[in-house]
Formats: structure tokens, C-alpha cells, sequence
């Protein structure tokens, strides 16, 4: 992944001069960030057209990597204009004086939305920059996607102030405190008593699959893209994808408009789905992906997603979600640089195995692990190996990467660390967690210099294992050690992603809580 841009300007006096009219202006909280909100698809929109405008004029002399990054871009736009139309929609309908628990998620939702949507301008630039030769591309553009990115931001801020007071004040109204609902305690299978037999049932034995993928032609189809595409569009219902046992030679898009989609495999490394896209052969990282899932809802289980492109060829993505609400049980994914790109949305990982090298887990998701068995291999000779690169750029933005009751191991005799910072928010919390000698005692990696060291967040709790010690992990501003469940409540499924509300539907396994 590229390294971090210098910190985009301050929002221009001219905007913030409007915005402070806009707030005078009007008295519904309501309608002044409906205002920003209109601001920010108004530049969207020209950011839009000024890219398809270069691309359409300078096409004929740029590289394949920077036309790839270019639409990378555009698609990008797409995606955050969707991301603030959701917003509009969720604000007409926020309401101050529903339930608590309605009025959180729905809180929840809108600052999501909106951290997606600064999450698509930062990575647009990010393309590029990996590419030394779009250097001129990236100067064009950078305004206009800074300003997105900074209207964005101030509307995160409005809706952060103004959701933030609303449930507080709510909380108070009804004399409730801010712990969220607990789950019961998993049961000897493993499974929450809430679970419905149903729900048991499904996940111990097979799945009905609406269409069956199969590499022998004994199915509907034989590739995994032939039946996303034949898949209904924006589905409201379960739609199932049964992949049997072989390897997939084939990279996998779900498009936004593929919701509710469900690939069912026969298993971890019997289901194998093999791609060897990288940044070397001239793919930006974005679309390095083995499979990338876009569309909300999505869910995965038994099955493994590979990039072969060996350490060598540096940035080779596995995986990329920035599905909404979507969640992974019982699978593999395994590569190298960048295996497991967390983009964006909320998102959910149970008893799956991530390995890789340097920053194998990363990007600007809201984004649980539970259970999960990560293991750091060997990199390139010299490299140093970093399990998270959590990708925060906004201190509003409720994203970061939390790992729970997982295993963190390796083999290997490189240096290697729980994280670094890309961005300068970046926020990773490992709890409750067993943690190999593999872990250098520092714990944690600078990324350059002293950036971000007093702006992250990195915390761990109640972690066990030769690599937990903490007597001699680094002294940074952004870092502690805390003991308190109040302090790692936050990031538990219940309270960061949201999980009582939507977890439930997918039949897998989960603990709310500690």
C-alpha cells in the first residue's frame, strides 16, 4: 500500500464561511446537514466528470496501471455517491425520540455511510500514488477529491455532534445506562443459546443452495463469476451460491447491485478459489483482489481465497470487502503483502484463518475478529512483517480493527509487530487474545518517523501468551495497555459493529460481549 499522503488542507474559508451560514440559517439540525450532504454529491458529481473528462482526453498515453487507477477512481465516486444518497435517506427518517436501541443503530448507520464514503475519496489518490509515473494524474485530481473528502468530513461531524447528543439524551430520558445488550454464552457446540435449532441445524449440516457451482460441469455453471452474474439483483432475501470442491482459477467480483449473496463451499482448502493479480504486473492493490465484495449483506463460510503472487510481488489482495453487514465464518484467506483488505462498512470474521506478511490485515473497516487463528509467515528477506495497517483518517469515523479471543502465531524468525499505523487516525485494538513469542516485544511498527504516534489508537487487553507481555512495548502517545471492561467494551461485536441487530440473520456463531 502507498505511503500516507501529507494531510489533505483544511476545509477553504469560502465553505466554511457556508456552512456557518447554513447553520444560522435554519434551525432543524436536520436540515443543515442535508445541506452539506448536498454539497458534498455536488462535488462528487464535478470530481466525477473531471476524471472521466482526463481519462477520455488522455487515454491514448497513459499507462495500463493508470487507466486502471483512473477507474479505480470512478468507481470509487460511484460508491461514495451511493454511500451519501443512503445518508440523505437515513436522515429523513432519523428520529430523536424512537427507541434507544432503534435510534443508536440508526446513528450508527449514517456515520458508516459516511466514513465509506471518505474511505472511497483516500483511496482514489492512494491508486494512483502507487503508481510514480501518475504523479501528473494525481496533482489534477487531488483538489477536487480533497474537497469531497473535506465536506465529507465536516458532515461526519454534524451527524456524529448532532446523533451523539440525541442517544445520550435519550439514555438519560428512559435512566438506562450505555451497556448494550449481552449474548448468552455459547453452549457446548459453541453456538449461542439464542440460536434457533434452524439456525444449528444449517450450520452443522448443508446449506440450500438456490444454484450450484461446480469445476466438472456436474452444476448450473462452472465458474463463481458466471452465477454472480446470473444472481438477482438488489435482493432482499437470502440468495445461496453453493461452490463444491475444487480450485477456482478466477478472480470474483460482487457488484453493489449483488446483495444478500452467499458462497457455501465444502470446505477450507477442499473449496479453493486462486488468483495471482499483484502490483508488480501492473494492477493497483484495489483491483489485485482475488474476490472483492461490494454488495451489502453478504456472507462466506467453508472455503478458502488465495493470491499466489508470492512476497516478491508485493501488493496481492486476497480478499477486498466493503460490503456492509457482511460476515465470514470457517474460511481461509491466504497470500502474502495486503492478503485481507478490510475496505470499508461493517464486518464480521469467525473461526477463519488469515496468514500473510507485511500488513496482511488492513484498511478502514469497522471490522471484528473472533476466534480467528492469524499467522504471519516469511516475507522477503530484510522485510518485516505487520499483521494490521488500519486505514482511520478521521477521528469521527467509527472504523478500526478489533481481534478477540483469536491466535496470533508464526514460524517465522523475521521481526513482526501487531500493527502500524497507514493513516492518521489508525485505531486497532487485540483483546483477549493468544499471542505467540513471534511478536517482537515492542508490539507495535512505526510507519515513518513519528506520524501518527499521537493521533492512533492501539490498545490491547487482558491478552495471554509469551508475545503479550507488555513491559517493553513502545511509549507512544497513541498507545495503552488497558484493563477496565468499560475501555474494551466499545470494541466488542454488540457495541462496535453493531451485531445484536444483524448477526443473528446470518445463522453464525457470535459473543456479543467480553
Amino acid at each position: 500500500m502507498a505511503k500516507p499522503r501529507t494531510n489533505p488542507a483544511a476545509l477553504p474559508l469560502l465553505f466554511t464561511a457556508v456552512l456557518l451560514v447554513i447553520a444560522g440559517a435554519v434551525q432543524d439540525e436536520k436540515r443543515a446537514v442535508h445541506g452539506q450532504l448536498a454539497m458534498s454529491m455536488a462535488a462528487v458529481n464535478a470530481t466525477t466528470s473531471q476524471v472521466q473528462t482526463m481519462f477520455g482526453a488522455k487515454s491514448w498515453k497513459l499507462t495500463k496501471r493508470q487507466k486502471m487507477g483512473l477507474k479505480d477512481c470512478v468507481e470509487m465516486f460511484e460508491e461514495a455517491m451511493t454511500e451519501l444518497e443512503s445518508v440523505q435517506f437515513g436522515l429523513s427518517s432519523y428520529d430523536k425520540e424512537a427507541n434507544s436501541k432503534v435510534l443508536s443503530a440508526h446513528a450508527a448507520d449514517l456515520r458508516t455511510w459516511l466514513s465509506a464514503a471518505i474511505t472511497n475519496q483516500e483511496q482514489c489518490l492512494d491508486g494512483l500514488a502507487e503508481d510514480g509515473s501518475a504523479s501528473s494524474l494525481t496533482e489534477e485530481i487531488a483538489g477536487g477529491v480533497q474537497n469531497v473528502s473535506a465536506l465529507c468530513s465536516d458532515a461526519l461531524a454534524m451527524v456524529t455532534r448532532m446523533t451523539g447528543t440525541d442517544v445520550e439524551e435519550k439514555l438519560a430520558k428512559e435512566k438506562k445506562s450505555r451497556k448494550l445488550l449481552q449474548a448468552a454464552e455459547p453452549d457446548d457446540a459453541g453456538f449461542p443459546e439464542w440460536m434457533t435449532e434452524a439456525d444449528r441445524r444449517m450450520l452443522q449440516g448443508a446449506v440450500a443452495a438456490d444454484v450450484v457451482v461446480a469445476a466438472d460441469g456436474s452444476g448450473n455453471f462452472e465458474k463463481i463469476s458466471e452465477a454472480v452474474a446470473a444472481a438477482p439483483s438488489k435482493s432482499g432475501k437470502r440468495y445461496v451460491i453453493r461452490i463444491k470442491a475444487g480450485t477456482y482459477k478466477e478472480n470474483v467480483e460482487v457488484p453493489k447491485g449483488k446483495t444478500n449473496l452467499m458462497f457455501v463451499g465444502d470446505g477450507i482448502d477442499v473449496t479453493v478459489i486462486s488468483g495471482s493479480r499483484n502490483v508488480v504486473d501492473g494492477y493497483t492493490t484495489f483491483r489485485s483482489a482475488t474476490v472483492a465484495i461490494m454488495g451489502a449483506g453478504f456472507l462466506a463460510r467453508d472455503l478458502t481465497i488465495e493470491n499466489t503472487a508470492g512476497p516478491s510481488k508485493h501488493q496481492a489482495v486476497a480478499l477486498r470487502v466493503g460490503s456492509d453487514l457482511s460476515a465470514f465464518y470457517r474460511c481461509k484467506f491466504t497470500g502474502y503483502q495486503d492478503t485481507l483488505y478490510v475496505y470499508s462498512q461493517r464486518q464480521f470474521y469467525r473461526e477463519c484463518t488469515i496468514s500473510g506478511t507485511v500488513d496482511f490485515i488492513f484498511g478502514n473497516a469497522a471490522v471484528v475478529f473472533q476466534s480467528c487463528n492469524i499467522q504471519i509467515r516469511n516475507p522477503n528477506s530484510g522485510q518485516k512483517n505487520t499483521v494490521t495497517a488500519q486505514g482511520r483518517t478521521d477521528p469521527n469515523q467509527n472504523t478500526g480493527i478489533s481481534i478477540q479471543g483469536c491466535t496470533i502465531s508464526g514460524s517465522t524468525s523475521a521481526k513482526s509487530y501487531l500493527g502500524r499505523p497507514w493513516k492518521r487516525f489508525s485505531r486497532t485494538i487485540v483483546m483477549q487474545s493468544s499471542i505467540s513469542s513471534v511478536i517482537d516485544p515492542a508490539g507495535w511498527l512505526p510507519w515513518s518517523g513519528r506520524f501518527a504516534l499521537d493521533t492512533l489508537t492501539y490498545l490491547e487487553y487482558q491478552n495471554t501468551g509469551p508475545g503479550a507481555a507488555t513491559g517493553n512495548r513502545v511509549d507512544w502517545k497513541g498507545f495503552q495497555v488497558i484493563s477496565a471492561e468499560s475501555e474494551a467494551e466499545p470494541y466488542t461485536v454488540g457495541s462496535f459493529i453493531g451485531g445484536a441487530s444483524w448477526l443473528g440473520d446470518t445463522g453464525f456463531p457470535f459473543s456479543l460481549g467480553l
